[in-house]
């Protein structure tokens, strides 16, 4: 092919990009024809966060593109047809086009939606005279307005049916057993099959794909909740990378704190292992929307987000680690909230550690501690029958997923579903303050604090167990490592394990 023919074919495939409707009508499309975004995910191929990337006002491109136009063109000729029927379909005219057992019935436009006979939902129309459904697909789903729950108002008919089928009480219905999936169990039961029961590469295998599998139970877990989540919102500079390979403007508050001085004589610490961080920290105050600027010294419990503050003093580096972790520059630096929660709490009456911080601007938004707590749960629960089963694909497929949902919930090329850098510094920033909870607690209970590192190590000097529960659990605790520091005559700084 010559220069000029390639150039010509080029142009030949270039095509104009397909108009897309505006964001709000792209749900308002979905949502009228009852379809969840995982309906629609699944008939483009793509995830369901993906769908809700696009409702939100992101594009896709290419072939996406086209085959998104091409479902929204079907749905708005669908819903033109359905109400075109309707308005044709007045009440006692029948619908040739319904039958059942091979026989017409009539069928009859209701002046108001009343109860299915077969599945207790809102129905439009009646056939042969009981309140039902005419498209399957529709029946037993409930249609939820936009950010509530579903719920259902009407009453149930009294009308008693004839032949086989019965008026079921709505709280009373047999759920079908796709109702209750059960995905993880799922994923490894296909994964162990496709390798042949080889558990290693079955666990590769679903640690590869543990980002898009834990995006899709996210999606799950959120039918039905009070709040849409918004998956690429406007975020500030500060929540920006300044460079390529730097970090943005949000300090974490990490801990890596080591006691200064141990008490006289030879002791035994015991490095003890947090289970399941991460998977803890998910229940944590999150921003459920965009992020908007307020400045001033109050704070809002019923927002999160992160802060601009100025620290208090702090005077117990001796025997407990600083609440903003290891910082040597002064002055004002944002925070998230899980810290500016820590440190409100540490200054109040209650532990009277220190004074309170100072608060000079914050970027936050309307939130809840639950916004994450299914997802947490199904997750939770997932790696308990694990243990308790000693499954240990599972658990390590658990595990990479939780992980790894926050760690590529910001600029990230391996999640593109989920942009909340926000949210992925609040989730680690309460794993942080977790840990800091365990060393206060344990400093209270008589344990020397020996050193409090990162999310999940805590070492300690004396009897443990009355103060924590051992085991697997995410409530419990297990051994790390034990080693010995200081002599007989000395005392001395904190030494590493085998020390």
């Amino acid at each position: 092919m010559t220069e000029f023919e390639a150039i010509d074919a080029l142009l030949a495939s270039a095509r104009q990009e397909v108009p897309l409707p505006p964001a709000e009508e792209r749900r308002a499309l979905r949502e009228e024809l009852n379809l969840s975004r995982t309906q629609v995910a699944q008939a483009l191929g793509v995830s369901p966060s993906t769908v809700g990337g696009w409702e939100s006002g992101r594009d896709p491109s290419g072939e996406a593109r086209e085959k998104y136009a091409y479902f929204l063109d079907g749905a708005r000729t669908k819903l033109a047809e359905r109400d075109a029927r309707e308005t044709v379909a007045a009440p006692g005219e029948a619908d040739p086009r319904q039958e059942f057992d091979g026989e017409a019935d009539a069928v009859e436009a209701l002046p108001a939606p009343q109860p299915c006979v077969l599945c207790g939902q809102p129905a439009r129309h009646q056939v042969a005279g009981f309140p039902q459904h005419l498209d399957p697909g529709e029946c037993g789903k409930v249609a939820a307005a936009p950010g509530r729950p579903a719920e259902v108002d009407a009453p149930q008919t009294d009308r008693e049916p004839t032949g086989s089928v019965q008026v079921v009480p709505v709280g009373r219905r047999v759920k079908a057993a796709s109702e209750n999936p059960d995905p993880i169990g799922e994923a490894v039961a296909a994964a162990l099959a496709a390798h042949a029961g080889d558990v290693e590469a079955a666990t590769a295998a679903l640690v590869k794909r543990a980002i898009p599998d834990a995006m899709a139970l996210l999606d799950q877990t959120r039918k039905g909740g009070r709040y849409d989540i918004v998956a690429h919102p406007w975020i500030p500079d500060i929540l920006r990378k300044q460079t390529a390979r730097g970090s943005d403007e949000i300090w974490e508050a990490r801990p890596k704190w080591a006691r200064p001085e141990l008490p006289a004589g030879r002791h035994e610490v015991t490095a003890l292992d947090i289970n399941g961080a991460y998977l803890s920290a998910l229940k944590t105050h999150l921003p459920i929307g965009q992020l908007e600027h307020s400045s001033g010294f109050g704070h809002d419990r019923r927002r999160a987000g992160v802060h601009l503050i100025t620290p208090p003093a702090w005077e117990h580096d001796g025997v407990l680690p600083h609440p903003l972790g290891n910082r040597d520059e002064p002055g004002p630096l944002w925070v998230t909230e899980p810290t500016l929660r820590l440190l409100l709490r540490l200054s109040g009456p209650t532990y009277a550690l220190c004074d309170p911080p100072e608060i000079h601007e914050s970027f936050t938004s309307g939130a809840t501690e639950n916004l994450l707590e299914k997802f947490r749960v199904a997750l939770k629960d997932a790696r308990d029958r694990a243990i308790a089963e000693d499954d240990e694909v599972t658990l390590e497929y658990v595990k990479a997923m939780y992980s790894k949902f926050v760690s590529t919930m910001g600029e990230s090329n391996y999640n593109r579903e989920l942009y909340r850098p926000d949210w992925m510094h609040l989730i680690r920033s309460q794993a942080f303050a977790n840990l800091w909870a365990k060393a206060y607690k344990a400093h209270e209970e008589g344990l020397t604090v020996v050193r409090a590192m990162g999310t999940d190590e805590l070492h300690v000097i004396g009897d443990w167990r009355r103060v924590f529960p051992e085991g697997r659990g995410v409530s419990e605790v297990k051994i790390k490592d034990t080693y010995t520091v200081g002599d007989d005559t000395d005392s001395g700084a904190a030494g590493e394990p085998g020390d």
